[in-house]
């Protein structure tokens, strides 16, 4: 009689359930692993047959078949070991068949029979919870990640031996209790506003940036201070929501990139790749499509330093993400969408040499040279970026001085202050959609909640004609404007709301 024990496969970011049948056949002694195995999957033969006699079992001297269903789903890496494994222990007659009945199994295996920690356990947790499983065992070093599931009993197995000796009662294993002691250490550690001189009217800028999850582009002179105030700026946002942390969880959780001992990540991802990435990189892809740095930066930042430097291919397969805000991979097995709702924060010289405009130094450009430069941002990568900014050269004064500006912890109060309005806007907008910020905004939301007043209409008309402003820069700048109102406590969009947002917009470098 056929031994059936329950694992999961990770597609995408969703689990999908996988039944490892393990029955004997007809044959020389052996192990064949059919339903679409990679690599990976089928090398757990000799992990298994290893790890089996290590943990002081026998492997039986037969014909084993192993299936892995449904076969129209590809299986990749060593998670099935466990599964594996204990499917032959139980054929072998060592366990009854329902001794792992209403539970999944996940796990990779070394040879002394260890389990090793598995990628995608978030996914797979939560699949088992929505399919009925009551109990999950899962590698120790990934039991706290399973765990953020609810209503899951999550055993933590250090080996297979261990595992078997629960299952026969010798020794019984504990489900995972989460320990509110441990605090993982932060992925990213931000400047403090208070140790950046000058620079105010950046600061404002990052500020409604900030309150309202808008893109920003940073222009300025080489030292000006771009990329500090870009690094400064996760000091200042919100703190993310549970679902907002189990969302990032999962996709660092597929892309095995979660830190050892952080279950749960709390801080908002910092992200900040090097201009020579690939676009498979930044957007995400490969044969099997895994998340991009746009992925991994979602519900938080992604900071692009040197802005033009970056291909323009790279930048331009951003343009559908940056509006979706998911990004779809499509190859000729399939297509997987991933989460991609990041904030942008790019850091560009004015020119080629650096100081074009500069108050001190002279640029060394041509004029051509200077237009060529900064046409390598197109125009369509512009019109999705709310905020233009300059940052100025800082002076000797303010540099030299102790005065110190306000901290991130205040800016950052004002900052939620200005989200818990949104939030509190956007709780009666469809579930199935929800939004959590201003820049998330659709035109229906646009319309209901950044209505002008009179003069609001004449000046944003005003705007549109001598501007030249397309119907995404109207839409943005509206939304703009209204974060810059939720700073303000107000209701209403007054027309210094408006102006200040107008005032964000690019302008022409050459005069």
């Amino acid at each position: 009689m056929l031994s059936r024990v329950y694992s999961c496969a990770v597609v995408g970011l969703e689990g999908v359930i996988v039944e490892v049948e393990v029955d004997y056949t007809n044959g020389l002694p052996g192990v064949t692993i059919v339903g679409l195995p990679d690599a990976a999957v089928q090398e757990s033969r000799e992990r298994v047959q290893t790890a089996v006699k290590n943990a002081g079992l026998h492997f039986p001297r037969h014909r084993i078949v192993v299936n892995l269903a449904p076969a129209v789903v590809r299986k990749e890496g060593p998670a099935y070991d466990l599964p594996i494994a204990l499917g032959v222990v139980i054929l072998a007659g060592y366990l009854p068949h329902d001794a792992i009945e209403g539970a999944m199994v996940v796990g990779e295996l070394s040879l002394d029979g260890v389990v090793r920690h598995t990628r995608g356990v978030l996914p797979m947790a939560a699949a088992a919870r929505a399919n009925g499983f009551r109990r999950m065992f899962v590698p120790e070093t990934d039991a706290g990640e399973a765990a953020l599931i609810p209503d899951l009993e999550v055993y933590p197995v250090k080996s297979l031996a261990h595992l078997y000796d629960h299952l026969t009662g010798r020794r019984l294993i504990e489900p995972y209790r989460p320990s509110s002691d441990d605090l993982p250490d932060p992925l990213f550690v931000p400047a403090d506003f208070a140790e950046i001189k000058g620079q105010e009217h950046v600061k404002r800028a990052l500020e409604v940036a900030a309150a309202g999850g808008h893109n920003c582009l940073l222009v300025g002179s080489p030292g000006a201070g771009k990329t500090l105030l870009a690094r400064a700026l996760p000091g200042i946002l919100p703190e993310m929501s549970i679902e907002e942390s189990l969302d990032v969880t999962r996709i660092y959780s597929v892309a095995d990139q979660l830190p050892p001992g952080t279950p749960l990540i709390k801080q908002r991802p910092f992200r900040a790749p090097h201009h020579t990435i690939s676009h498979a990189g930044l957007v995400g892809g490969g044969n099997i499509p895994k998340p991009g740095e746009i992925s991994l930066a979602h519900r938080g930042v992604l900071f692009l330093d040197e802005f033009p430097e970056f291909g323009s291919r790279v930048l331009e397969v951003m343009r559908q993400p940056m509006e979706d805000k998911v990004v779809t991979i499509s190859r000729a097995k399939g297509s997987l969408t991933f989460s991609a709702n990041f904030q942008l924060i790019a850091a560009m010289n004015p020119c080629q040499c650096g100081y074009f405009g500069d108050s001190q130094k002279a640029c060394t450009c041509a004029p051509a040279v200077v237009t060529k430069y900064q046409k390598r941002i197109s125009g369509p990568i512009l019109d999705r970026i709310d905020i233009h900014i300059e940052v100025p050269r800082v002076d000797y004064e303010k540099l030299s001085g102790d005065r110190l500006g306000e901290s991130s912890e205040t800016i950052r109060k004002r900052v939620q202050a200005a989200r818990d309005i949104q939030r509190a806007r956007f709780s009666t907008v469809d579930s199935k959609h929800p939004i959590f910020c201003n820049a998330d905004m659709r035109v229906g939301e646009i319309r209901q909640f950044c209505r002008l007043q009179d003069e609001g209409q004449s000046l944003m008309r005003a705007a549109m004609s001598q501007l030249n402003l397309s119907a995404r820069a109207y839409h943005r700048i509206l939304k703009l404007a209204r974060t810059i109102a939720d700073l303000a406590g107000s209701e209403e969009i007054q027309s210094a709301h408006l102006a200040e947002a107008l005032q964000y917009r690019p302008k022409l470098m050459m005069g």
